[in-house]
């Protein structure tokens, strides 16, 4: 790979004797793959053995994780068991280690790789909020996390600052893995290469400094702020921290994380930076990450109730959850179907049910792709079973499993039906008690209900 020459020129400045092995690391270097297993999924450790790869190598900074490549549409991945990360990457949300219980934001989620790490850590318990700006990325978060089973999440797409007014003053903790010049990237992405110019740091940390703003905005008292780029860059990485640490009342939390090294204080401009931790393709496995943790000590303003009129009031007294016509399908379903572990709420936005976690705020006014779990398709005089709760475990009673080949799931996955004596109705489909999906299963054959944008062939040389 030939770097940009005012690349070389910078790093041979900035980091002297250092430079000539952490420019080979990169020019000559072999991206390293990794990926995380699910531990909200059900016999997660059991089914890596039997459908994983056969050599399992610890990756250095994810919990459930390992070095090595998993395919996107081998079984583990649709079914949520697996998930695909970049090594270094792992290492965002290991520092932000977000609890159960609590109110989490991921700033700039998609894919969903941390957002699906933050979602195993709080076991499904609290509320996580997982934002994207672009549309269509967001739309890739949304199906990650579906997959992933995670049931306390809501997937919204907005610019940062559109999300203070709902929620400022609201979570206790905040990951913003910003967008950067992405230098950690040039290994395996050389589009990376091709757009890096010697202003684009300057131009990523004005972009970041905005979304920084709208981050601080949301943070509870006390909160913490998980701060992380793919960059190299000392105008995205400390010299930012710097100034977060000067214009909010934050203070740097010190990490100390094996394999990793200490952030730059002569690259930054306040005491502490030492505290802050980065990854040198040159120094371990990974592409290469900067992150650090702040602790914010002042008060946002927490969002005003409209005061509600009293035509307001009876209009609400008057609105329920789901209506008159769609409780006692509710009911029925419920007892079929069981909720998830989380605590929630049945909401209807569209032609589906959704359970949405407990601790989410009126939904108004804000784009939101995922609310929860989605439950169930609103059908004349009926509902139907969402492929959401297929992935949530358990979604059904061990009476209304059915156990499929991977054959079977092979044609599923294609949109085929297929052959299995009985005539149960709706069954969830398990392979090797791997949920996959809902099936109707009708006279000997079980219709196909796996998402149609979802469907794909299985090439059988992979």
């Amino acid at each position: 790979m030939e770097l940009p020459k005012p690349f070389i020129e910078k790093y041979s400045k900035l980091l002297g004797d250092e430079a000539p092995a952490f420019l080979a690391a990169i020019a000559t270097g072999t991206p390293q793959k990794a990926f995380r297993v699910n531990s909200l999924k059900p016999a997660y450790r059991q089914m890596l053995t039997q459908f994983g790869p056969e050599e399992l190598i610890p990756a250095p900074f994810g919990e459930e994780s390992y070095l090595g490549a998993v395919g996107g549409h081998s079984l583990l991945h649709q079914a949520g068991y697996v998930y695909s990360q970049e090594p270094s990457a792992m290492i965002v949300a290991a520092i932000a280690q977000a609890q159960p219980g609590e109110k989490v934001l991921d700033l700039c989620a998609a894919p969903g790789g941390k957002s699906t790490q933050l979602a195993a850590q709080m076991q499904n318990q609290g509320l996580l909020v997982a934002n994207e700006i672009f549309s269509k990325r967001a739309k890739i978060l949304s199906e990650n996390l579906e997959r992933w089973g995670a049931t306390n999440c809501l997937v919204t797409n907005h610019a940062p600052a559109e999300l203070v007014p709902k929620f400022s003053g609201f979570f206790d903790r905040i990951v913003v893995d910003a967008p950067c010049s992405g230098e950690g990237m040039f290994r395996k992405d050389p589009v990376a290469v091709a757009e890096w110019q010697a202003d684009t740091p300057a131009k990523c940390a004005a972009r970041q400094k905005e979304i920084l703003t709208a981050a601080v905005a949301m943070l509870a008292p006390e909160g913490e702020l998980i701060y992380s780029t793919c960059t190299f860059a000392p105008e995205e990485n400390e010299a930012i921290i710097s100034w977060l640490v000067t214009n909010f009342p934050l203070t740097i939390i010190p990490l100390a994380i094996e394999g990793t090294a200490n952030g730059r204080p002569e690259w930054g401009s306040v005491p502490g930076l030492e505290g802050t931790v980065r990854l040198w393709p040159q120094q371990g496995q990974g592409e290469g990450h900067f992150a650090a943790k702040l602790r914010f000590h002042g008060v946002n303003p927490t969002p005003k109730v409209a005061t509600k009129t009293k035509k307001a009031k009876h209009k609400k007294a008057e609105k329920t959850p789901l209506s008159k016509e769609l409780e006692p399908l509710w009911q029925a379903f419920t007892k079929e179907f069981p909720l998830p572990n989380q605590t929630g709420r049945p909401e209807r936005f569209g032609d589906y049910i959704w359970w949405v976690p407990e601790s989410a705020p009126d939904l108004r006014g804000i784009r939101v792709l995922r609310s929860g779990v989605q439950m169930a398709q609103v059908k004349k005089n009926r509902l139907e079973p969402a492929f959401n709760l297929a992935m949530t475990a358990p979604a059904v009673a061990a009476s209304q499993r059915l156990a499929i080949t991977l054959a079977d799931w092979q044609k599923y996955v294609a949109g085929a039906t297929f052959t299995a004596s009985g005539n149960a109705g709706w069954v969830l489909l398990t392979v090797a008690d791997i949920p996959v999906g809902f099936g109707k299963q009708v006279q000997g054959v079980v219709k196909n209900f796996y998402p149609k944008g979802l469907r794909f062939v299985v090439d059988p040389l992979k």
